[in-house]
């Protein structure tokens, strides 16, 4: 469950006094839009779609107005209001618009906080060179903040990166001030990523105040937590392919089973276990993978093999590399989730006998799992290499990218062998007439 933008952000800010900006919806009347231009010390108002879901770069797709009357925002809302989108595979479209306020400042702040892979915790990221892709920054230029989450964010931690950053005196102490807030937020709603991208600072009764201007977050749906807001349910609709549909119909029963179809046209099916594992694998895998999924929570055998048998119906046909992957779980038992995958995997093979396997766990009966699925690969007769859970998550994500390009590789040579073969044949004489 993902959101991205103010409508319904600010109201996610807002149960923790973050300060951001003021927006109004498609249905605001020119007087509370006049109202609002006059509001920002530019004169200005944003004008933005709204997208189900979480939906990124929209500003690189030209989808983020800047008006400065009401006349220029009108005509933003009539050309945005049902834009389409293309952001990685999908196309969306949009059903609507926000008008919010326009923050003059000649600083930008980019903070997240996720859970990290490599430091099995969550982590805040913090640079005073918002407005960009994290991405893109170098590591000289970001402080990934480690705290203990226990006690969460301090300001001591705030301040000290901030300083290590070389950045402006003057936006230190409003950031102390306020950035620890947002791990109330995380911690307490059911988040699993936050994102504000950029804080602008601006400047109320004197002081400088920074204020959200843009968040995405996203939230674990099988965590209550996630109610206390009061969101509508339709906020996190979105379009669901036939097979994310079919995986959806699995939310009854314990563990998660959260999805999304990436590209149809990749070729490593990718189970993924927790959210560490999830935003790791997504990125690394690229467009290599599939499926983006999380199927952790001690899922018991009959979901994860009902899971299986989805993912292989739909995709093992055109799969290079089945993998499953996941940090050192606290509570998933491995032999369970392992054995289902086995299991789903003798009953579809027929579809790919030339399918390999990568898997890389850790938890509670791994040993007994590793086993059982090396057993079943072995008379299968699979190709497979198994890492423990001593072995780094980012290894195995590189190592399925590595094998997954020389298995195309491969393909391309043997195609391009066949081909050649065929033509160096005779051609059969014709028949006399």
């Amino acid at each position: 469950m993902q959101l991205t933008g103010m409508r319904y952000g600010r109201k996610l800010l807002e149960t923790i006094g973050f300060p951001a900006a003021d927006v109004l919806t498609e249905d605001a009347s020119h007087e509370e839009l006049a109202a609002l231009i006059q509001k920002s010390p530019a004169k200005r108002v944003v004008v933005k779609p709204v997208f189900l879901g979480g939906v990124g770069k929209k500003g690189k797709a030209g989808l983020i107005h800047i008006s400065k009357n009401v006349f220029e925002a009108q005509q933003a809302k009539r050309d945005l209001f049902f834009a389409k989108h293309t952001f990685g595979n999908h196309t969306v479209q949009a059903n609507g618009v926000t008008f919010e306020e326009f923050i003059p400042s000649e600083y930008e702040i980019y903070v997240s906080i996720a859970m990290s892979t490599e430091h099995r915790a969550p982590v805040m990221i913090l640079t005073h060179e918002g407005g960009v892709d994290i991405e893109d920054l170098p590591a000289s230029r970001k402080r990934i903040i480690q705290f203990n989450p226990a006690t969460g964010i301090k300001a001591f931690h705030i301040n000290d990166a901030l300083i290590e950053l070389g950045a402006p005196k003057a936006i230190i102490s409003p950031l102390v001030q306020h950035l620890p807030k947002l791990w109330d937020l995380y911690n307490n709603y059911g988040l699993t990523m936050l994102e504000i991208n950029p804080i602008r600072m601006a400047k109320i009764k004197g002081r400088l105040t920074p204020v959200a201007c843009d968040i995405k977050a996203q939230f674990d749906q099988d965590d209550p937590a996630h109610t206390r807001v009061q969101f509508p349910e339709e906020i996190f609709s979105t379009e669901f392919t036939p097979f994310e549909a079919e995986i959806n119909m699995l939310r009854t029963y314990q563990g998660q089973s959260d999805v999304v179809e990436l590209n149809p046209d990749g070729n490593i099916l990718a189970f993924m276990f927790g959210g560490g594992a999830n935003s790791a694998a997504t990125e690394i895998l690229a467009e290599k993978a599939i499926i983006s999924s999380d199927f952790g929570g001690n899922p018991p055998y009959a979901k994860m093999k009902a899971i299986a048998d989805i993912s292989f119906r739909h995709w093992l046909a055109t799969t290079n590399v089945v993998l499953v992957i996941g940090g050192k779980a606290n509570n998933t038992d491995i032999f369970v989730t392992l054995k289902a995958i086995a299991d789903a995997l003798k009953e579809h093979i027929a579809t790919n006998p030339d399918v390999q396997v990568v898997i890389g766990r850790g938890g509670p009966n791994a040993i007994q799992g590793m086993a059982y699925a090396r057993d079943v690969f072995d008379n299968l007769g699979v190709p497979y290499r198994i890492f423990g859970h001593d072995s780094s998550m980012i290894r195995v994500l590189n190592y399925s990218v590595e094998l997954d390009t020389w298995i195309n590789e491969e393909k391309a040579k043997n195609a391009a062998g066949s081909k050649k073969s065929a033509s160096k044949k005779p051609a059969k004489k014709a028949a006399n007439s």
